[in-house]
Order: structure tokens, then sequence, then C-alpha cells
């Protein structure tokens, strides 16, 4: 075949060159015209009546010089890329197509590749997603993660981030887009501005649920924490799960772990519990603190997270165990064992004040009952807030609320919700003489925002 069919260039045969007055050899002429009518039917017709019947070859090109391109516009066409890849060019410059994407599922851990750019990996467990280095993935490279099973810790590779922090949790029933710059990893920000869109309209203040209660185990100890969900103005948190935290160690991550906020567990103290929301993954924890106040809780061990708002309040007794306690709807608590606060108290006409079994630095409504003896009849006992004054008890002036001794050195009785102060004082005063009071706490009304 006078045609190379590697470079394409065609020699005709030997003895068709003739000279002037030369007897022309019909067999190389024969073999000529043959050869000529086999290229001419080899060649792509430019009316395009007939198909190729080998893979059409042409030149690779450049960006601005396409390999195949338009008679009114060579710039526009395709050209050979670096690394075998085909490039579309439109007036000379580069258009960019993105590759197929590819769907697969994953059970367990995983690391993301190159080569899984584009792709759509639905995570049905909960799971951690390693990144290949930035520079590994390179510029461009984009992937889809859906966490649909459990939520999907997302951890770039050494100290490499994403989004500026070292790792992103996805949490379950969410998804979320990665891109990387081929220097570092970024997100759609999506599933960050889902989460937190309840904070954007948040309006109101309230608890609901997160009751507390003494864990089962270790009562003296540990409180446990019903599944449930706070906010206070713009910042929201929820639990989908029962929590516990101990008061014998300062505040660590985590269910179980301690929730001091600094110090060691006091002798008949108070600790206010506070609703915490991790920053990075809005995940939920407590911390207990003496505080009755946000604002006078130390923040040193709660780096990275914001406080929610107080959710409830444990007392702890002379052995700094906590006090076995029920928490009924409306933030109302009832020891399981009654504090004996005044054993035969002497009780006289000057007001006095007495500190009672309830929360410090707050003032709470107390649950009280009382027993009053005198030896002087008709004398009656009046317990009462100190925000009141110093009242005067009896008949004709403030009253009572210990009934009245009828025979001397008889009993009264009676009970009240009484408030107290910031000090966990209320006031007693004796209508007439002096006698002895008892009296007994069974708990007090704490208001965190529960409304049942």
């Amino acid at each position: 075949m006078p045609r190379n069919p590697s470079t394409g260039v065609y020699s005709k045969p030997a003895g068709t060159t003739p000279s002037v007055g030369q007897v022309i050899d019909p067999a190389p002429w024969n073999a000529l015209t043959t050869d000529l009518g086999n290229e001419i039917t080899n060649s792509l017709p430019r009316d395009g009546s007939a198909p190729m019947t080998a893979p059409l070859k042409v030149a690779s090109g450049t960006v601005s010089a396409p390999g195949i391109g338009f008679a009114t516009n060579p710039q526009t066409g395709l050209y050979l890329k670096g690394g075998g890849l085909l490039g579309f060019t439109q007036n000379g410059a580069d258009v960019g197509f993105d590759k197929a994407s590819v769907y697969a599922a994953k059970s367990g851990d995983y690391t993301a590749l190159a080569s899984d750019e584009n792709a759509v990996h639905r995570f049905t467990a909960a799971a951690t997603l390693t990144l290949s280095a930035a520079a590994t993935l390179g510029a461009n490279w984009h992937y889809c993660v859906i966490a649909d099973g459990g939520d999907v810790t997302i951890d770039p590779t050494g100290s490499e981030t994403i989004d500026g922090a070292a790792t992103l949790v996805l949490k379950n029933g969410y998804s979320v887009n990665i891109i990387c710059s081929g220097a570092a990893l970024f997100t759609d920000k999506l599933s960050a501005r889902i989460q937190s869109k309840a904070d954007s309209s948040a309006v109101g203040d309230f608890v609901v649920g997160l009751i507390l209660s003494n864990n089962g185990n270790s009562p003296n100890t540990h409180i446990d924490f019903t599944s449930g969900s706070a906010r206070s103005g713009s910042s929201f948190v929820s639990s989908a799960a029962s929590f516990t935290k101990r008061v014998t160690g300062t505040f660590t991550a985590g269910t179980g772990a301690g929730g001091l906020d600094a110090g060691a567990v006091a002798a008949n103290a108070t600790y206010f519990a506070y609703a915490l929301r991790k920053d990075a993954d809005l995940s939920f924890d407590v911390v207990f603190s003496t505080s009755s106040t946000i604002g006078g809780i130390t923040t040193t061990l709660l780096t990275g997270y914001t406080i929610v708002r107080c959710i409830g309040v444990v007392l702890t007794d002379g052995s700094s165990n906590i006090r076995p306690f029920v928490l009924y709807p409306r933030d109302e608590y009832t020891f399981v064992t009654p504090a004996k606060d005044a054993v035969s108290a002497a009780i006289s006409t000057t007001s006095t004040l007495l500190a009672l079994t309830v929360p410090n630095g707050v003032k709470v409504k107390a649950k009280l009952r009382f027993e009053f003896t005198s030896s002087a009849t008709t004398n009656a006992a009046l317990l009462s807030d100190p925000a009141q004054g110093a009242l005067v008890a009896g008949l004709g002036n403030d009253g009572a609320n210990v009934g009245s001794i009828q025979v001397a050195s008889g009993y009264a009785v009676g009970s009240q919700e009484i408030y107290t102060n910031t000090s966990r004082q209320i006031r007693m005063v004796l209508g007439g003489s002096t006698g002895s009071i008892w009296i007994w706490t069974d708990g007090f009304h704490f208001p965190c925002g529960r409304g049942s």
C-alpha cells in the first residue's frame, strides 16, 4: 500500500515517473491508478455521504488552536489536554465539565480519595470520614456526604482543617458538600446553617424535658437528665437521649463525666445546672456551678461552649452527697427525706431570720410544715417572706399561720409555701411570750421555665 499507515503520506509506485519518448509500461501505471482509486475511496467525503470505517485521528491541538475546530471559528473545538484528558475550548478559552456523579453507601469508616471527586457517599451508620490531604485531592475537588444512620465525623488529614476547625460533625439526617481549593477544605455551610436555624429565629425562653433526678446506680454523686431542649433568647440546645453528669469532678465533655465548673464538691452546697451547647457540633452538655447567674460561672473549662440557660439545681448534705429528690412538673422539688431545719428552736416576739435547706443565692418558694408549742395560751406564731419586713404576729396585728395554743404547753401545727430571701432565710415571730418551734422543709419551687 503506497500510503504510509502511520504518517498518512502517499508515495506513488515505482516506474510511474516517465520521461519524454519513453514507452509506458502498463503494469506500474495500472497499479498507480488502482492505488489512487483505493485512496480516493478511503478518503472521507466532504459532503458526509460516507462514514469513517476506523477511528478518526486528529492533531492534539491547544486551547487556542484545537485539534478539531470550525472553519468560521477555529478557536472553538476540541483538543487534547495534558494527561490524556479531553479539553473543550470556546473562543480560545477552556470550558470545564464535571465528572459523572457516582453514588455509594458506606456502613463504616472511610477515607475519601482524589478519585472520589463528585461522588455522593451515604453513610448508613455512625462513622469517621477521613479526608486525604488537600494537595492530594487537588483544586476544585468536591464531594457530597449524607449522614443517614448516625453522626459522621469528618476528619481532615494531619493538622489540616475543614471550615477552619479540626473536625466537623455531620449530624444524623443532614448532608454536606465538601470543596477543596488544593490547599484547604471547605463546606457549603448549608448543614451548619440548617442546624443553627433555630437560633436565628429564636423567640422566648423555655425548658422542655431535661428532668433532673438522682442516678439509680450512683445517687450520691451523679445526676441524670432526661431528653429535652432549652432556649434562652437566641441560644438553643437539645438532647435526644438521656444524659448524666457527676458532681465529684471538674467539667469534662460527655455523659457520665465530671460537671463542676471549678473546685471540688462541698458539703451543704448549692449547685445550679446549666445547659451547654458545643459550638462545633451543637451537641448538648451540662455544667454545675455554685453561681446562680451565667455571669458568675467559671468558664476556664468551657472553651468552645455556649452557656444556654439554667435547667435545675441540686443540693448536697453535710457529707457532700447529693440530697435525694424528686422533680415534679413546673419545677417543683420534693426531698425524699424532709429536712428538719428547726428542732425545738426558740421563738419570741422578736422577729428573727431562719435559714432553710433550699438553694442559696436565689429566692425560692419553700414547702414548709411547722409545729409550735408555748406555755402561754392563745399564743400563735407567724412565719413569713423576709421581703415583707419584720411583721408582728397575733390577732389584730399581722396574724399567724401556726395555729393558736389553746392549752398551756400544747401544740399547734401548720403548713405553708413561703418565699425565702437569697440567703435561704425566712422570718419567724411569736404573738406573745416565748415558745419553741419545729420546721420541716419538704422541698421548694425553683422556676427554670418548664411549662409542665
